[in-house]
């Protein structure tokens, strides 16, 4: 099982290019799709689900039909992915039962009895079952998200494509969430877009790292955290020090911590008197090739 993505192109209407040469291999497992607001994310995955064209480029899918010309053979693709998109609306007055069978009968089970086993069997798995007379409208965040993935799950998918879909959750959904895409991700692809590092961290075996529309960075993330082993140090300063410290070096990242900035500065040696060298993570990965791409482009 592998999804297969070359040279993929694409620019809007308004000039943006939204994609820019986009290449990537996807075997089976999670893997995350990581880059700040606006950085191609779901323009690849609506690319991906056929709910938009590309420019040029080309995507294959290998799974259990052979392989499949996802840009040019859309029906087969939709009959196989399942997908979340960031922005999911329900019918609030339908319940999660009635509206589930109904796009059941869209994904094309027809017969009644397999239909409602298969209700059944996904409101048990998103831990919904208790909740499937309550209409959708009275549904919290977390809720409606593993609606959505429900809906996704329709006709046992062997690609899951998932948009930002923790963005939002409260811890405790969040997790169960997390859970959910971890358990699915045993048997197909799951492809999880988001901006938030830690998702990516908890859950995924490969990932790839995206802005203004260019994958920067595929790797695993284990290793890609090894490979900024012993280079990365933290120092607490003042708000007012931030630019000169930005000037002076290759600062990663700064954050807030106890009312004051923490920088955390790449450099293979210390950089000056004062900073620590801390235990690298994948924030800081993010955050180095995010910059560097940035410096690069100036």
């Amino acid at each position: 099982m592998q999804l297969t993505i070359k040279n993929l192109n694409k620019t809007y209407a308004n000039g943006v290019q939204a994609l820019n040469n986009v290449s990537l291999t996807i075997n089976k497992g999670m893997f995350g799709l990581l880059g700040p607001n606006g950085a191609g994310k779901s323009s690849l995955m609506r690319t991906i689900a056929t709910l938009q064209e590309a420019d040029n480029g080309t995507i294959s899918f290998q799974g259990s039909e052979g392989e499949i010309n996802v840009l040019e053979q859309k029906d087969k693709v939709r009959s196989i992915v399942g997908y979340l998109p960031q922005e999911f609306g329900v019918y609030p007055k339908v319940s999660a039962e009635v509206l589930l069978d109904h796009l059941a009968v869209l994904k094309g089970i027809t017969n009644k009895k397999e239909r409602k086993e298969v209700v059944q069997t996904l409101l048990h798995k998103t831990n919904l079952y208790d909740k499937r007379k309550k209409n959708l409208g009275g549904f919290s965040g977390g809720m409606k998200q593993r609606f959505g993935i429900a809906q996704a799950l329709l006709a046992n998918p062997e690609l899951i494509i998932v948009d930002e879909p923790t963005a939002g959750l409260d811890p405790a959904e969040r997790n169960r969430f997390h859970n959910l895409l971890s358990e699915l991700g045993e048997n197909t692809i799951v492809i999880l877009s988001t901006h938030i590092v830690d998702d990516v961290k908890e859950l995924c075996t490969d990932m790839a790292i995206i802005n203004k529309g260019e994958v920067l960075l595929q790797v695993h993330p284990l290793k890609a955290i090894e490979s900024l082993k012993n280079n990365v140090w933290r120092k607490r300063i003042e708000r007012s020090e931030v630019e000169n410290y930005q000037k002076r070096m290759n600062v990663i990242s700064d954050r807030m911590s106890a009312g004051k900035p923490v920088i955390h500065v790449f450099s293979e040696t210390q950089p000056e008197e004062g900073f620590e060298i801390v235990e690298a993570d994948l924030e800081d990965v993010y955050f180095n090739t995010i910059t560097n791409h940035q410096l690069a482009a100036q």
